[in-house]
């Protein structure tokens, strides 16, 4: 802690720029780590549930009742409500044949699902891959800056160089300590949304299969 006090004390302010930074992006990086954490917990639990929860009802309107109960993140509701009747009659949205109309809705009301899912791993990415090279950038200004001003007071020994020297070196250890947590989390989110993104296409197949066969018994 001492070292860090100093080395905030004789930086520039570059350096200390290259530490908020640091911080202002370690601590984005923890908030999307919290917050997608539990939005996918949440997600893969209700969509285990809610799926078989929708097959098992007696009637559709059982089955839309149970999904709004139990999806709690709205990427499964969408999805059925999409297998409706449009709105607007005569619009492009309605031409065409009754097939090619669901998989439009479908895989539109997919996209939006899986893009709440998928929102914030951009930034953890971005985190990931950069917070090391600006650790870096602050451990090279530092020594520079360190350098300059022991060259300045006139006498360079290996005492005065390695002491501002080796505090600098705490600004990679930072770079790292806000990567490795991001990039980690990615991962295994990455993994995780793959699993929803799986079970919601699962779930628009059967629901646009459902659709046809009702479409095609009222139509015989």
């Amino acid at each position: 802690m001492e070292g860090l006090t100093q080395f905030w004390t004789q930086s520039d302010a570059i350096g200390r720029a290259v530490a908020t930074l640091l911080l202002a992006m370690s601590i984005s990086a923890w908030v999307v780590i919290v917050w997608k954490t539990w939005v996918l917990q949440r997600a893969r639990r209700d969509i285990a549930r809610a799926v078989p929860a929708f097959w098992a009802a007696d009637t559709l309107a059982a089955g839309q009742a149970r999904l709004d109960a139990l999806d709690r993140e709205r990427v499964l509701a969408p999805l059925l409500a999409a297998t409706g009747v449009p709105q607007g009659s005569g619009t492009l949205e309605t031409h065409g044949a009754l097939e090619s109309q669901l998989t439009r809705r479908l895989r539109d009301a997919l996209h939006r699902g899986l893009a709440h899912l998928q929102f914030g791993q951009v930034l953890l990415a971005s985190i990931g891959s950069t917070a090391p090279f600006i650790g870096l950038f602050g451990t090279v200004w530092g020594i520079y800056h360190a350098l300059v001003s022991i060259s300045a007071a006139g006498s360079i020994t290996i005492e005065k160089v390695a002491g501002p020297v080796g505090e600098a070196l705490i600004m990679t250890a930072a770079g790292l300590a806000v990567a490795i947590p991001a990039v980690l989390a990615y991962n295994l989110f990455g993994k995780w949304l793959a699993g929803c993104e799986a079970e919601l296409e699962g779930f628009a197949h059967d629901l646009r299969e459902m659709a046809l066969e009702s479409g095609s018994a009222r139509s015989g």
